[in-house]
């Protein structure tokens, strides 16, 4: 991608294809919608003022209450360079264990089921150029069509789990529109299905798998009629699937949000990946499973250190063989790191509670829009004693900040990001920044050296520690360098040393798991946690629209996606809207057991009778969302609970 400042508008030119979001970034480098100076309380100060008093406030909340006092909030568009020295100064400057980040509501859940599958998590552990080859994909929860247009090109023929015919369902050779949350019900159907009619893949199974048997008699009650009445799809609309699956060379089985970001999202995934181990697809060359990314660096993010149970390399916070070894780096005592905090939301419902954070610093996220049950979250941050927001606009999050700090945006800035393939890219700097913006390494450097620690801040630096740090994990980057991303155009992970190649595709020999085999986890369906009732008698579901991205916070204020996208909606069938009395453009007030919110009306028969869907890029849907977390991975069930709709007068 080439960038180019011309007349004081940014140009973008790029070979490999751009969505609108992609071909208008540039905008908000030079429409004036962006941050360039510190403010203290509201008002513009120096930097050292800004940053002497975020010390100094530290400082005294620590002496006070401990180090967990102080809480860190990190974001899944971060560098891998932003992402590790954001947990090393948790961790070291800081002294505190209450670290996490917005990535936990984004990847987590499909991230828990790779690792007790596979052994691993790397969301596609195969190039995505693959797919193209591919006969088939089974494509859970997820609308690329508008999320990741350029990746649509990759996909062969579909098959899509979707309660909603999205524009990526329209693309497909057969749409399963399950009733949301039933998804899990779903897979042990086609599950159920495969092993019924004989055609499930016995020599893999017996060379590359173990726990078979648990999963065959666990699915054994699940058959098509019953799960029919549980989900709405068609038991011939499953056998076609599965049809499909089976008779294709080449196959594979991908998840997204809308199968992950549910109270039991870990074993909706799970019971996916059983699907395709049944069949013998990961692990083969031109077939397997793999997770499409929500965030620019959803890969990476997750990788480094800023999750609250993780170190750098995925390596678990505590194991005492990676804490000696990244404490080695870092030069600390092993026993001076601290365990593992709170999830996400766990952090963000507990600030400012007895026992909870007084304070709390946030890089690249907005929790104020992005958080379920957000207008609780909201609470919270105003309950805070200091609130300090490093953003590159003013988000909804640092609209309540005591101290906002304007930092520099992708083109202001190198860095490396790790895509959903786990190919390691560099982002080189292409225009100045404005003079008041720092860039996030340079503010995380600047804290720690005023607590007493000495951090780097220039990007290759940072990454040449993040190498020695990763060395010997999971996620082993100590052979990747700035010269061969460039030369090489990426490097896969794990690449453990300079003389050794990446490793696009880690699982053709063997899985990561102790004995090399895959395995076969036994799951249960269960409703979702919180199901229409009199009072709440229709399903909401959440998902993005083409025009934005993640909060909106960026793209609602570049000119094109805002006038492409310009307000929330609320999109409901025909008959639930004649029930109703709604008509197209009325405005509807959407109220649940945590909050309300207020949208126009879109009438549509793409979706079911029995189910709205809210765009969750402006304030307003994620009042509305269920905090009720997956018991594994941490995540909250954002893709289903119970509303009621009225028009407003």
């Amino acid at each position: 991608m080439g960038v180019a400042l011309r007349d004081g508008r940014v140009e973008i030119t790029s070979d490999q294809g751009l969505c609108q979001k992609g071909w208008t970034a540039g905008e908000l480098l030079t429409n004036g919608s962006r941050l360039t100076t510190p403010l203290l309380y509201g008002r513009p100060a120096s930097w050292s003022a800004a940053l002497d008093h975020v010390a100094d406030r530290v400082r005294d909340l620590r002496a006070a209450h401990g180090p967990d006092a102080v809480a860190v909030f990190g974001g899944g568009g971060l560098t891998n360079e932003k992402a590790y020295l954001l947990g090393r100064f948790a961790r070291v400057a800081l002294g505190t264990s209450q670290i996490d980040y917005n990535g936990r509501f984004c990847m987590s859940s499909a991230a828990a089921a790779s690792i007790r599958a596979f052994g691993m998590d790397r969301g596609m552990p195969f190039p995505t150029s693959d797919l193209a080859e591919a006969d088939v994909a089974l494509l859970a929860g997820a609308n690329v069509a508008e999320t990741m247009p350029p990746f649509v090109r990759r996909l062969p023929r579909l098959i899509v789990v979707d309660p909603r015919r999205t524009p990526t369902a329209r693309l497909a050779a057969l749409h399963l529109q399950p009733t949301p949350g039933t998804d899990l019900a779903l897979a042990l159907g086609l599950l159920h299905l495969v092993l019924a009619e004989g055609l499930a893949d016995s020599a893999y199974i017996g060379a590359r798998t173990s726990g078979f048997e648990a999963v065959a008699t666990s699915v054994s009650s699940w058959w098509p009629e019953r799960v029919e009445r549980i989900t709405g799809v068609p038991v011939s609309r499953m056998r076609e699937a599965v049809r499909l699956l089976k008779n294709a060379d080449k196959a594979y089985i991908l998840t997204g949000r809308g199968a992950e970001q549910h109270a039991k999202g870990s074993d909706t995934v799970t019971a996916f990946i059983n699907l395709a181990l049944a069949l013998g697809l990961p692990g083969r060359a031109g077939s397997g499973y793999g997770c499409v990314t929500g965030q620019g660096n959803g890969q990476g993010g997750r990788e480094h250190g800023q999750k609250a149970d993780q170190l750098p390399g995925y390596r678990r916070i505590d194991d005492p063989a990676a804490r000696a070894h990244v404490a080695s780096v870092w030069g600390v005592p092993p026993d001076d790191l601290p365990g593992p905090g709170r999830s996400a939301y766990e952090l963000l419902e507990s600030l400012g509670t007895a026992g909870g954070p007084r304070a709390l610093l946030v890089f690249g996220s907005n929790p104020v829009v992005s958080a379920p049950d957000s207008s609780r979250i909201a609470d919270r941050l105003r309950s805070l004693d200091l609130l300090v927001v490093a953003d590159v606009v003013g988000s909804e999050t640092a609209a309540l900040a005591d101290v906002v700090l304007p930092v520099t945006q992708w083109a202001e800035e190198t860095g490396t990001m790790t895509n959903l393939e786990g190919r390691v890219i560099l982002r080189r700097q292409a225009l100045e920044r404005p003079a008041e913006v720092r860039g996030d390494l340079e503010v995380i450097a600047g804290l720690a050296r005023r607590l007493g620690h000495d951090f780097p801040s220039e990007p290759r630096a940072v990454f040449d520690e993040l190498r020695r740090a990763s060395a010997g994990g999971v996620a082993d980057y100590a052979g990747i360098t700035y010269e061969r991303i460039e030369a090489e155009g990426g490097v896969f992970w794990p690449c453990p040393d300079e003389g050794l190649p990446g490793t696009p595709r880690p699982m053709l020999d063997r899985f990561a798991t102790p004995d090399g085999r895959a395995r076969f986890v036994p799951v249960e369906h269960r409703p979702a946690a919180e199901e229409p009732d009199e009072e709440y008698p229709i399903y909401l579901t959440t998902g993005r629209v083409l025009a934005h991205y993640q909060s909106g916070a960026q793209t609602r204020r570049i000119g094109p996606l805002l006038e492409a996208a310009p307000e929330p909606f609320v999109e409901l069938h025909p008959d639930l809207a004649g029930q109703l009395g709604i008509a197209p453009g009325d405005l509807v007030r959407v109220s649940g057991r945590r909050g309300a919110a207020e949208c126009v009306a879109r009438v549509t028969d793409a979706i079911r009778r029995d189910t709205v869907f809210m765009p969750f890029h402006w304030e307003g849907a994620n009042r509305l969302t269920n905090p009720a977390l997956d018991p594994v991975s941490r995540m909250p069930e954002f893709k289903v609970c119970a509303v009621r709709l009225e028009k407003v007068a």
